[in-house]
């Protein structure tokens, strides 16, 4: 039984919305994206951008499928919880990629996820048929994309992984002056990280001096 849209106190997703949201979220842990499955949805290609959305969704974003949503005509419907937005029409990739967007603003770049995301169905294919040297080529540049995202992300160690998958399967990209320049920042985030965690244990470390920096008193150690 179709459940109708205004039971579900959902609002319509629009650009003054989305700015609303991003501004009150900083205390959600996590969002929710729920993609209707149903019949008529599912005709329009949302178990397509269900697939989509689980693969780009970064994390504290989980995608999960769902019943009927209402508005079956103007589908494929999703709906984003907490903030009770009901999103339509949402039948492409690109589409799926300016969602997530719009829910975590200048942190997603859809360009570059999506970009990551097509080379590496276009890897899956060419391996699937049987093109390894192709497959790889792919892979690889799928992998540089994915470790471009997560640098952006500040994601230093999933970064480090990507990129060194993408040396893996490709050991020419090692002279790319690209490359060389992303795996630097990336290590240099990483050290910066290390350097703030060392500053937090010792500021959290009971100090063992007196006034003016003298050694305290054995009693008071």
């Amino acid at each position: 039984m179709a459940v109708s849209f205004s039971s579900y106190g959902f609002q319509t997703a629009s650009p003054v919305s989305w700015r609303r949201w991003r501004a009150a979220a900083s205390t959600v842990e996590e969002v929710e994206i729920r993609v209707c499955v149903n019949r008529s949805c599912g005709r329009q290609g949302s178990r397509e951008m269900l697939a989509v959305l689980s693969a780009l969704a970064p994390t504290g974003i989980a995608v999960t499928s769902c019943g009927c949503l209402g508005r079956c005509g103007a589908g494929p419907n999703l709906a984003v919880l907490p903030a009770g937005f009901l999103v339509s029409h949402c039948g492409t990739a690109s589409r799926a990629a300016q969602l997530l967007a719009d829910l975590c603003g200048s942190a997603f770049d859809p360009q570059r996820n999506l970009e990551a995301f097509t080379l590496r169905k276009k890897g899956e294919n060419e391996l699937e048929k049987g093109n390894a040297a192709e497959a790889e080529a792919l892979l690889s540049q799928a992998y540089v994309c994915q470790g471009d995202v997560f640098l952006a992300r500040g994601e230093w160690d999933a970064a480090e992984k990507a990129y060194s998958t993408a040396l893996q399967l490709d050991p020419s990209i090692r002279r790319s002056k690209s490359f060389k320049m992303a795996v630097q920042h990336q290590r240099e985030g990483r050290r910066r990280r290390e350097r703030r965690r060392r500053r937090t244990i010792a500021g959290d470390q009971p100090s063992s001096s007196g006034p003016h920096g003298l050694p305290a008193p054995v009693g008071a150690r």
